[in-house]
């Protein structure tokens, strides 16, 4: 791998940097905290890191309602810390991915407020997607789209005058009104945007909902929302988007690149994003939510490597993320899938049998062909915080839902680094982080885990730099062991190296070999046990 195409193969790390590590003792994660944890990262052996949206923000939706997107948000730094940040981490080693939230921005934004200002009919409201309602007195919304947030994806306005005025489309929460890409002067104003942060040495964009830009001409209704096709996601229009933001990006010298956030059940379909002059590469959702069984496993990745491989793209391989459930509680259900349908609230967890799961699943990701992403928190081994108490819950999903679905604040629960209670080392002793920590997690901590070699963190540091240094692992080709038993996940990665997941109710001989590189548990004998996987050379 060139450091041309450093991101085919890459270990990219994912800060939500609300919960990462607080620098100033306010409570509440920051740049400050993040610059002085870089050493800790470049330690894992991680290549790139990826934040969540660091812009200024009312935090409705933990940033992802974003006021302005060329600065920093205040209770994070400024955008010189940024730079800095960037500078420091480039040093190391590690580059720096951002996300970008094109399909909606904040309420606050200015471009909305001089929406709000203008009136029915304006210029300024040619930017969102300003409708009359429905019905005798337009009392009713446009169309029966449901936001993904829960309700109707449609919000009335009060107009200048004071009267009952038109609707605005809000796919996520009515505090993040959807762009209208038809207009010219929004695709500008993002591309702008991109050049903003790559001449600040931004390495690339994560892009958040990147199937949703494009609406269907007329807005129709949905006969029903469960059932796609949608008429707001993957219509063909947004790959023109695509296509110029790639012009972009090949513009600079060094390699500047895209990960695409969308969910979408046709693999050919998801495929088109990754053509040569659209996306570098996307998150592999099916993979996430597939259960813990072989077969399953089996089919998805399988069906991921057939269909990344006609547009010459690389595979990205993740277990968790900011926006489900975190996979060491997963993995310890009767059920291990994930569906945002049913996110299992409540359900029992075994703890032990989770981390056992997750420890061989850590290096079933890390052996597979393309890039691996690591959620804050999961080198760690940090379950779901299931038991929040609902005065402190902030996500919009809690809330529009009226409690039914809890949402995703338990994965999002500031890390712990030291000490024997909370803030566990992410701020100062004393101050209250801004979700509250569990009592029980000092052995999580990173001081705790370093230097014990039965730990996660130390598993993780050890597949993530064997990774580097194998020339088979990261991108390239993988093909499956046969002759083993059916519930036996095995691959063979070239020059020497294979891996080895036993996902069965007994334990397994390995392959032949010569010497067994990492395992995620102890062998039983020459042994391979239940939900334990190997890497073998020879």
């Amino acid at each position: 791998m060139t450091q041309l195409d450093w991101w085919r193969g890459a270990a990219i790390y994912q800060v939500y940097v609300r919960s990462f590590a607080d620098g100033d003792g306010d409570g509440t994660g920051d740049l400050t905290g993040v610059r002085a944890k870089l050493g800790y990262l470049a330690e894992l052996g991680v290549d790139a890191i990826w934040f969540n949206p660091w812009y200024p923000s009312p935090m409705d939706d933990g940033g992802y309602d974003v006021s302005d997107y060329r600065d920093i948000e205040p209770a994070f730094g400024t955008l010189a810390e940024a730079e800095k940040l960037i500078e420091e981490a480039h040093t190391l080693g590690i580059r720096i991915i951002i996300d970008i939230v094109p399909n909606h921005c904040s309420d606050e934004h200015p471009w909305f407020a001089a929406a709000l200002a203008a009136g029915p009919g304006s210029p300024e409201r040619q930017r969102f997607w300003f409708r009359p309602g429905r019905g005798e007195h337009g009392e009713l919304p446009p169309n029966d789209w449901q936001s993904r947030f829960g309700g109707p994806a449609w919000t009335r306005v009060t107009e200048p005058d004071g009267s009952p005025g038109e609707w605005f489309l809000h796919l996520y929460s009515s505090r993040q009104p959807d762009f209208n890409w038809t207009n010219p002067q929004v695709s500008e104003e993002f591309e702008d945007i991109l050049r903003f942060w790559f001449n600040r040495g931004v390495d690339g964009f994560r892009i958040d909902v990147a199937d949703g830009l494009v609406k269907a001409d007329g807005l129709p209704d949905h006969p029903d929302p469960l059932v796609g096709p949608f008429p707001y996601s993957d219509l063909d229009g947004v790959h023109d988007i695509y296509r110029a933001w790639r012009r972009i990006a090949d513009g600079y010298q060094d390699k500047r690149v895209f990960v695409g956030e969308m969910w979408l059940p046709d693999p050919e379909r998801f495929a088109m994003y990754l053509r040569q002059d659209e996306l570098h590469s996307a998150f592999n959702f099916d993979f996430l939510s597939c259960p813990w069984e072989a077969d399953r496993l089996r089919e998805v990745i399988t069906a991921t490597l057939a269909a990344h491989a006609p547009v010459n793209a690389p595979a990205t391989w993740v277990l968790s993320n900011h926006d489900v459930t975190r996979h060491v509680t997963r993995y310890g259900r009767a059920d291990t899938s994930f569906s945002f349908a049913d996110r299992q609230h409540g359900a029992p967890t075994d703890p032990v049998l989770g981390t056992r799961r997750a420890r061989a699943a850590a290096l079933l990701t890390m052996a597979l062909p393309g890039g691996v992403y690591i959620y804050q928190g999961e080198e760690l081994g940090l379950p779901e915080v299931a038991d929040l108490p609902d005065e402190v819950r902030q996500d919009p999903v809690f809330k529009r839902t009226a409690g039914t679905d809890i949402g995703r604040d338990g994965c999002r629960v500031p890390i712990p680094w030291s000490g024997e209670a909370s803030p566990y080392g992410f701020s100062t002793a004393g101050i209250e982080p801004w979700l509250p920590q569990p009592a029980g997690w000092a052995a999580f901590t990173v001081e705790h885990q370093t230097g014990d070699q039965d730990s996660m963190l130390e598993l993780y540091r050890r597949g993530l730099r064997l990774r580097r240094e194998h020339p088979a692992l990261g991108d390239g080709p993988m093909t499956w062991i046969a002759g083993l038993p059916a519930d036996v996940l095995g691959f063979d990665r070239g020059h020497g190296f294979a891996c080895v997941v036993n996902l069965s109710g007994g334990p397994v001989e390995l392959p032949a070999h010569e010497e067994v590189l990492l395992t995620s548990g102890p062998l039983d004998g020459s042994a391979l046990p239940p939900d334990t996987a190997a890497w073998l050379r020879g």
